[in-house]
């Protein structure tokens, strides 16, 4: 983007950070009451990581990600500050970019692969009309864009000939989403946002997928923001995990110490539920309740109704980040996560411990 186009948001520069969300909200107004589905969350997220995001249905995951992207649809009401620092140039204020800066933004800085592959692609369109199309749009030059996207496919183990003369169609739901992922890498964008971009493949193409999303990391030394409900898929991609619950961030580290000895009684919950091959059939359990109606979030802390450590100071006190052994990269949005280990014990097989 041109310096013209650039809202600045400070002239501070912060070379490992490349967002910094604080205080952001997601509401809408219903017929039965005000609905925060993205409730005060503040995170940064470090240049060049792959971060997973998980949670529950439901919890808040996908609407997070739309706010990185100004991208909330009507009726929904974004607030609070989105700040994208790019390698060069001032800061950005995303929610100051105008339609236009906007647009460019979403393409040649950041970029979105959604879940339903197909959904993203004009079925009347080859997808070697897709990709022209949006490089003209962007004024980029056709030439050196389309030879990009031919080594992306390569990259991404697709035969650039045979899928450029396909119709979305004629592709089957692995060869669709990895088409996906090369033309949202197609502008060269520093940070790829991807919303639960396997749930829809089975299991092998699932892991086939998450390595290529590492090794596209490395080479082009992007960003990616991994969402998703399934831990282990995760697992072994991440190096960070934030996990989220009713709305907002209650635990975040480096993934290994998260799988290894996760400190917020939710996730530790989660992660005894995961089927696994060390624990008891018998062992392994749903966490126990229902997860917080976005009308009527609990007040303290939003967990307190399913959590068997909670006292009258969770109802009371929403507690704010502990760091967790003095560590500063493992964070725990918990009052008594000194006493998670023992109160919710599980085990993990060596797979899931990266």
């Amino acid at each position: 983007m041109s310096d013209s186009s650039l809202h600045s948001a400070g002239s501070v520069s912060k070379p490992d950070t490349i967002f910094e969300v604080e205080n952001v909200s997601v509401s809408f107004d219903m017929n039965r009451g005000h609905s925060r589905v993205v409730d005060d969350v503040s995170v940064e997220i470090e240049r060049d990581e792959i971060i997973g995001v998980v949670g529950e249905s439901g919890s808040g995951k996908s609407m997070f990600a739309a706010a990185l992207l100004d991208a909330v649809v009507e009726p929904g009401l974004l607030s609070g500050e989105i700040t994208y620092y790019p390698e060069d140039g001032e800061p950005i204020d995303v929610l100051s970019l105008d339609d236009d800066e906007l647009r460019r933004f979403r393409w040649e800085e950041v970029a979105m692969v959604d879940q339903g592959a197909m959904d993203s692609f004009n079925p009347t369109m080859s997808i070697e009309e897709h990709f022209r199309e949006t490089i003209l749009a962007h004024e980029a030059n056709l030439e050196e864009g389309m030879d990009h996207a031919r080594e992306l496919l390569a990259e991404l183990y697709l035969d650039p000939d045979r899928v450029f003369e396909a119709y979305p169609h004629e592709l089957s739901g692995g060869m669709q989403q990895r088409t996906l992922i090369a033309l949202s890498m197609v502008l060269k964008p520093n940070v790829i946002v991807m919303d639960e971009p396997t749930a829809a493949l089975d299991l092998l193409m699932q892991r086939s997928i998450t390595s290529l999303i590492s090794q596209l990391r490395d080479k082009y030394g992007i960003t990616v923001i991994f969402i998703t409900h399934d831990l282990p898929l995760v697992a072994g991609l991440a190096d960070r995990l934030g996990v989220m619950y009713a709305f907002d961030f209650v635990e975040f580290g480096p993934t290994y110490d998260v799988l290894k000895d996760a400190a917020h009684p939710y996730t530790r919950a989660l992660l005894k539920a995961v089927p696994n091959t060390l624990t008891p059939l018998e062992d392994m359990r749903p966490i126990d309740g229902d997860s917080p109606d976005p009308v009527d979030v609990p007040r303290g802390c939003s967990y307190h109704p399913r959590c068997p450590l909670a006292t009258q100071e969770c109802i009371d006190s929403d507690p704010s980040f502990y760091e967790v052994h003095g560590d500063r990269e493992r964070l725990s949005a918990c009052h008594h996560w000194e006493d998670a280990a023992e109160a919710i014990p599980y085990s993990l097989s060596t797979e899931e411990r990266v």
